[in-house]
């Protein structure tokens, strides 16, 4: 054993399988993330496919069907139904045979085959250094995010063919190593989407002069092919409709994601809206390549051939929905220097690239333009502003790390079961914060109407039944007490008043100024009372779905007021304008009450005054008394309420251990055990033959990784 031991053989046999492991485990992650890409490409296919014929791929049909315009014999822009080039046109007319006999199946699968491509030249284009298990992972992810973006369903939703010039674009770029075969795929995705000669700029500035020749003679080349055969058209394209605006429909449309749809939405039209588009187009057109060309000279080329296409967006009269994939590749870039912030970009584009708009801003009128400008707005503030980081930056690989709190000891061995998650002591970052928590309660509207099939009708009769079933329970415990207390709070005016007003105005007031203030005063105790918060409302959404639930006053023959609607005709609701957006019948549990009494113990937890724990405590009495009176709850759905906060409490106190303790931001209250204290000394100077306390410590290990208190301050 000791020779072996000496000779490092069996150390190396542990050092092999440790090796054929991990590797192991990175083969079977990976095939396990290309299966959820390959899922969702299918459920993709399934849900283009399994649409009416009439009602998928329009844009492919209205090209080449049986009616297309690429049939008729005159122009192809005597409707605006072709967006195209006359290049397009003039590709495409050849195929129109052979596409319109597999119009659906070959069309969809070819498109998810180009976006799988797509994703393995993605990956490839990372910038290096890569590690092993980036590498194997980046190709399914990229996939898996494409399948989700906006971009790549609206392309196969229409049957586009916006795919096609991102990925010569690409290949240009990353896989061709003939120049001129570069320059010649980089030309015709111009050819295809004019802006694209924006990368002309990119290669010219960054030293590939022959690269940016060759696009721009190939650009030129199938440019005059095209006006050859196609001289009408051409000049119709090219001179009248400057470069395709104003085809495909109004250019003001929410479809059109450029600047000049944007100013055309503000209300800006004439010259004034013309002179506003081409300065600022020239501003983000300049700014983005000079951005784009000092990345590229960093070792960055993704990123600087993503920000030229997120230019390229802005710049183009005409922006279509499926034209904006180049913001999705932006990821890549690293914005911010501590570790709290480095996921606020990816986040971000994450977010808006794959969701609707409603979901990213509320439903205001005032925030209109930017919700309805999302994506370009992204766009031109990655080309522009966004502070991406330079690999030279120490930050750029090696973020500053969060400051964690000490662990709190457990009742129980096994807790926490997620040990990763330790409490940070900083704040996190506010933006990601807003973004997720905004995100996340549209999600939770969603799901609460889902439950009743997307109307308040749709789940009545289920929902009533369920109300008779609790009413049930109730007398049969002596705590049906809802009509009672309906009824005389009616009768007393005042107090009517009062229960509408703090039901109506303090749901979302109290919880969000509890976070707030957490957020700023107490950061440890804010992430400890959010996580619990976010665990119970997911648990409420559980029962939401699996238990619609009429309340009192939607109760027929119950005889309860709706205080706060009026009195109500069931055939025709009329909650306001919550009407058609919230359900109803998500009684079970109240969230009313749950949320109240959430801010209630945190309250009660982080405050030192009586008299503020007391307050805090009053809050979850008052709310529960009012769900009552104003007929909108059960007695026990205030139970379930407070059943899912606790078990939101419970779920935070396994998975992450328990609240740790901090008295100001950055700083912790850590008592010193026994054994680790050290002794006072008697002395002012140590004595020559021992080591002072001080410097034993400051040489211990445990003193030597763990920051002291004043050097957290």
């Amino acid at each position: 054993m000791a020779n072996a031991e000496h000779s490092g053989r069996t150390a190396e046999t542990f050092g092999e399988t440790a090796l054929d492991t991990t590797r192991a485990r990175l083969r079977a992650a990976r095939l396990g993330l290309w299966l959820v890409a390959a899922a969702l490409a299918v459920r993709q296919a399934v849900v283009v496919l399994g649409t009416p014929r009439a009602e998928r791929l329009t844009d492919l049909e209205t090209w080449i069907g049986p009616d297309g315009v690429l049939h008729v014999n005159g122009s192809l822009y005597e409707s605006t139904r072709f967006t195209g080039t006359p290049f397009t046109g003039l590709v495409l007319k050849p195929l129109t045979r052979a596409a319109e006999q597999a119009l659906g199946w070959g069309w969809t699968f070819g498109t998810l085959l180009l976006v799988a491509a797509l994703a393995v030249v993605l990956a490839r284009a990372l910038p290096q250094p890569v590690g092993r298990r980036t590498a194997l992972l980046a190709a399914p992810v990229a996939s898996s995010l494409l399948m989700l973006s906006l971009p790549v369903r609206n392309t196969l939703w229409l049957g586009q063919t916006s795919i096609i010039p991102v990925l010569l674009v690409l290949l240009g770029c990353f896989v061709a190593r003939d120049r001129r075969v570069a320059g010649a795929l980089i030309g015709v995705a111009a050819a295809l989407q004019p802006t694209v000669l924006l990368f002309t700029a990119l290669l010219w500035f960054t030293g590939r002069r022959r690269t940016a020749a060759a696009a721009g003679a190939t650009f030129a080349g199938g440019t005059a092919l095209a006006w050859a055969a196609m001289p009408h058209d051409s000049y119709i394209y090219w001179v009248h409709h400057l470069a395709g605006a104003g085809l495909g429909g109004e250019a003001d449309a929410l479809a059109n994601q450029s600047l000049h749809g944007a100013l055309l939405r503000l209300g800006l039209t004439g010259p004034l809206e013309i002179g506003l588009f081409l300065s600022l187009g020239a501003a983000v057109a300049a700014l983005g390549v000079r951005r784009a060309v000092r990345y590229a000279r960093d070792g960055q080329l993704l990123l600087a051939v993503a920000l030229t296409g997120c230019a390229a967006i802005a710049v183009s009269p005409t922006t279509w929905q499926h034209q904006l994939l180049w913001v999705l590749p932006t990821v890549v870039g690293r914005v911010g220097r501590r570790a709290s912030d480095r996921y606020v970009w990816p986040v971000a584009v994450i977010l808006v690239t794959t969701l609707p708009a409603a979901m990213m801003l509320p439903h205001m009128e005032f925030l209109h333009p930017l919700r309805d400008d999302a994506v370009l707005l992204l766009a031109i503030a990655a080309a522009t502003v966004v502070p991406f980081l330079p690999r030279t930056s120490p930050q750029y690989r090696t973020p500053i790390p969060a400051e964690r709190a000490e662990t709190v000891p457990a009742r129980w061995n096994h807790v926490p079961l997620l040990p990763f998650l330790k409490r940070v002591l900083t704040r996190p970052n506010l933006l990601l914060e807003l973004l997720l928590l905004r995100v996340t309660y549209a999600a939770y509207q969603q799901v609460r109407l889902a439950a009743t099939g997307g109307t308040n009708s749709g789940g009545r009769a289920r929902a009533e039944a369920h109300g008779r079933d609790v009413l049930g329970l109730e007398r049969l415990l002596h705590i049906d007490i809802e009509r009672s207390v309906n009824h005389w709070a009616v009768g007393v005016t005042w107090l009517r008043n009062f229960f509408d007003f703090y039901y109506e105005s303090l749901h979302f007031v109290v919880p969000l100024a509890v976070l707030a203030v957490l957020y700023w005063r107490r950061p440890v105790d804010y992430r400890w009372a959010r996580s619990s918060l976010g665990f119970a409302t997911l648990l409420a959404l559980v029962g939401f779905w699996l238990y619609p639930l009429a309340p009192p006053r939607l109760m027929p023959n119950l005889g309860v007021i709706d205080t706060v609607h009026g009195v109500q005709d069931f055939s025709k609701p009329d909650y306001g304008t919550l009407t058609s957006l919230t359900n109803q019948y998500a009684a079970m549990p109240s969230l009313h009450f749950g949320w109240s009494l959430w801010c209630g113990l945190v309250i009660a937890f982080v405050a030192r005054n009586w008299w503020a724990k007391s307050l805090g405590l009053l809050h979850p009495v008052l709310t529960g008394s009012a769900i009552v009176a104003t007929g909108n709850h059960w007695v026990l759905d205030a139970a379930g309420g407070a059943a899912v906060v606790c078990a939101g409490f419970g779920l935070s106190y396994v998975l992450m251990g328990p609240r740790a303790h901090s008295t100001k931001p950055g700083t912790t209250t850590k008592p010193t055990s026994p054994a680790r204290q050290t002794p006072p000394t008697t002395s002012a100077s140590p004595s020559p033959s021992a080591p002072s306390s001080s410097s034993s410590s400051s040489s211990s290990p445990s003193s030597s990784a763990r920051p002291t208190e004043s050097t957290r301050q």
